[in-house]
């Protein structure tokens, strides 16, 4: 008996060494990626406090310059932060003076603006340095909640991969210095609601979906250089999602969702791996990915939620094996949900309606659940230490015990607006609000 342990063990070993061999050296322990280490919401062997207040477990917080809902990624030391500060107008001499745009609202020329990486110091929130990486008025508007900071960055420990969509694609090291920047293309997006969606990074490759009323494609660069490694057309209206990349028979693959089609792409290729229905109007949520199945909603007019087993994937998977089951009610429209310990958590369009639902069954443990004090969300939900962590735009966090049965553990309230996702990393708690960052931390 004891042998089959050890070679059980050994198995196990080798197999989380086999799925972080494409992650940078320490990922784990650090929230590179905004949707943290795993691209699942979860932070491995964190234990950040479970309750806080403007007078508690606060160890520093920061004001941020300008408006952004990007969300804090953080690497050892640092912390990085993409921001969009309004220049006021005897301050503006920025080729927004020359862009085609100007008068594209009724004559008047929008505001200018300085689209800026920020490093913040993890000790005491003091801003290491602020580097404006493009300066110009944008061409179309947003929507009401809507910021133009809103695509999160990703790092490999070496550079921070900053994007800001139409705004460009630039790589700048830890000390700030722009090595490279790439003009992407510009999206034109439904009802100027403006972007959102997020980079990913695996071994050298860098991919980016850009979906809009116009020509929509996804897109890989080398991440040493920028290059185009290929270009895939995408038949898709606007969305939002940011896509994961998951391996299958150690071939990695470019998952993504969609209103038309969900899809997934050969890494190396760009050529379809696989596709099937489309989920919801407006994609926003990211899909999740864990032990050989990927996790794909959707819940603007209408619901869609579905697992695919990626072993059976290949070519059309509508109404194929390959879908384990499916659950068409109560999904989110903006958060995207958090994968934990067989759990997936999510929420009922934007509020604070919450299901906790058996990913090896297909059968909710709990709701929906109203959560008290959190009444919008567009933070995406994330957890550490058998904890689950929720946070509503009016300034409250919800913390829920991790676990089938439904119990709440804190309501937690500050003075500020969360849209950003939160970031963990060991004891500390990181929440991006509209005026400040705050480190919660006993």
């Amino acid at each position: 008996m004891k042998r089959i342990a050890i070679l059980t063990i050994c198995i196990f070993a080798l197999a989380a060494v086999a799925a972080i061999a494409s992650q940078p050296e320490g990922f784990e322990k650090n929230w590179h990626h905004w949707r943290g280490p795993y691209a699942t919401g979860t932070a491995i062997d964190a234990n950040p406090p479970t309750t806080w207040s403007e007078s508690e477990n606060i160890r520093w917080k920061v004001a941020i310059p300008g408006m952004g809902h990007a969300a804090p990624i953080i690497w050892e030391d640092k912390i990085f932060i993409q921001t969009a500060v309004e220049i006021k107008p005897e301050e503006n001499k920025s080729e927004g003076d020359d862009n085609p745009f100007s008068g594209f609202f009724g004559g008047n020329k929008g505001p200018t603006y300085k689209f800026d990486l920020l490093a913040i110091n993890r000790k005491d929130g003091s801003i290491l340095w602020q580097k404006t990486l493009r300066e110009i008025q944008p061409h179309e508007g947003t929507h009401g909640d809507a910021t133009y900071a809103s695509n999160s960055p990703v790092t490999d420990g070496e550079h921070v991969y900053a994007y800001f969509g139409s705004r460009g694609l630039y790589c700048v090291d830890m000390m700030g210095n722009v090595k490279w920047e790439k003009d992407v293309g510009t999206m034109y997006k439904r009802n100027t609601f403006g972007e959102g969606s997020s980079p990913v990074i695996y071994d050298n490759t860098l991919v980016i979906v850009q979906d809009h009323e116009r020509n929509s494609f996804i897109t890989a660069l080398d991440k040493r250089t920028g290059d185009v490694l290929w270009k895939t057309d995408r038949d898709e209206r606007t969305t939002w999602f940011s896509p994961i990349i998951v391996e299958n028979d150690g071939k990695p693959q470019v998952i993504t969702t969609g209103t038309n089609r969900v899809r997934s792409y050969d890494l190396a290729t760009g050529e379809l791996v696989w596709n099937g229905d489309g989920l919801t109007a407006n994609s926003i949520p990211s899909p999740v990915a864990a032990n050989g199945h990927v996790y794909l909603m959707s819940g603007f007019r209408g619901s869609a939620f579905r697992a695919v087993h990626l072993a059976k994937a290949t070519g059309d998977i509508t109404d194929s094996s390959a879908i384990v089951w499916e659950y068409n009610r109560d999904t989110p429209y903006v958060p995207s949900p958090l994968l934990y310990k067989g759990i997936i958590y999510f929420l009922k369009s934007n509020s604070g309606i919450l299901t906790a639902f058996n990913v090896e069954t297909g059968v909710a443990y709990y709701g929906p659940q109203r959560l008290q004090g959190v009444s919008g969300v567009y933070a995406s939900i994330v957890g550490a230490s058998d904890r689950v962590y929720i946070a509503g735009r009016g300034g409250t966090v919800n913390v829920i015990q991790h676990g089938s049965e439904f119990k709440v553990l804190a309501e937690n309230k500050l003075d500020d607006s969360f849209n950003a996702s939160p970031a963990i990393v060991g004891s500390e708690l990181y929440l991006r609000g509209g005026q400040h960052l705050y480190c919660i931390a006993e």
